[in-house]
């Protein structure tokens, strides 16, 4: 695996990273900064990973010292979990928890409002 094929697989994963989560920057090192915490700690430990050895492939006596499998490794989860994202679910699931903590809220205050009418004796 040479230099240009972990760039590569470092520009893919910004990429995907820009379809399925929609974090905007530069490259994998911006974006991670930015979206980082929308990925689990693993996935993001990996990514980080990715973009260090990307940045260290520049270099040809830092490219010698990189681990190949790590690499492939880090990219291949990476690649699993963004690949397995889809962006309607995620909106889906937003508007749900959204739309479940409104009911809660109103019950809270419609359980309050029926403690204290009650609570004066207008109930």
């Amino acid at each position: 695996m040479g230099a240009m094929a972990i760039q590569q697989m470092a520009d893919r994963l910004a990429a995907l990273m820009e379809e399925r989560l929609r974090i905007r920057g530069a490259g994998l090192e911006a974006k991670l900064r930015k979206g980082g915490r929308m990925l689990p700690r693993h996935v993001r430990a990996a990514a980080a990973r990715l973009a260090e050895a990307a940045a260290m492939a520049q270099n040809p006596k830092l490219y010698l010292t990189l681990d190949q499998e790590r690499v492939a490794a880090d990219y291949d989860l990476c690649l699993r979990h963004l690949s397995g994202l889809n962006l309607w679910d995620r909106r889906k699931a937003m508007l749900l928890n959204w739309l479940a903590s409104m009911v809660l809220t109103l019950a809270v205050v419609a359980a309050l409002v029926f403690v204290v009418l009650r609570w004066r004796g207008l109930v």
